[in-house]
């Protein structure tokens, strides 16, 4: 990533910036037919950890994220921030496998973190909500976006610390630990 965004969250695209990357990647992948993933990321019960710690440590948790998708992630991905209190990783040429084996490996990263809030030792989870680009069933690339999306509130409901895997469409989502 070589244009980073001078937004709270410094080091990832801002939305828009990842919306339209999004758009062009897809775009080539429809062109070029080669594989696109999609990732969204949620730290979980993050409103929990700001309501008990504050808004600083809220921040500090989302800084400690952002640094550790970006050792987790490839330079040719794209990191950028869909919310406020997500996040999106583009993935261009990696199959649904390969996806899935990054997400799993962000987690296990994740599970390392330890915070110190008011002196107690803390550890974090993420939820990571994945959807792939597949063929030409796929027509545009918010519909990936939404999978994810979609992919990501259902694990945080599951309890969080997990991936699930949408495809876009109509069918099942599939969960992993």
């Amino acid at each position: 990533m070589s244009e980073y965004s001078s937004e709270p969250g410094a080091g990832v695209f801002s939305l828009s910036q990842i919306r339209h990357l999004m758009r062009v990647e897809f775009g080539r992948a429809q062109r070029y037919g080669y594989p696109l993933s999609c990732l969204v990321i949620g730290v979980d019960r993050l409103d929990s950890l700001r309501d008990l710690y504050g808004y600083e440590f809220r921040e500090l948790v989302l800084a400690a994220a952002v640094e550790l998708l970006q050792q987790e992630t490839r330079t040719c991905d794209y990191l950028g921030r869909l919310m406020d209190d997500r996040l999106m990783a583009i993935l261009p040429h990696t199959t649904s496998e390969g996806a899935q084996a990054g997400a799993r490996r962000i987690l296990a990263a994740a599970r390392k973190l330890a915070f110190t809030p008011q002196g107690a030792p803390l550890s974090v989870t993420l939820s990571i909500g994945i959807s792939h680009y597949q063929d030409d069933n796929t027509l545009f690339f918010d519909s990936l976006v939404e999978a994810a999306e979609g992919a990501l509130a259902e694990a945080a409901r599951a309890g969080g610390d997990r991936c699930v895997h949408r495809v876009p469409g109509p069918r099942e989502a599939r969960s992993t630990r």
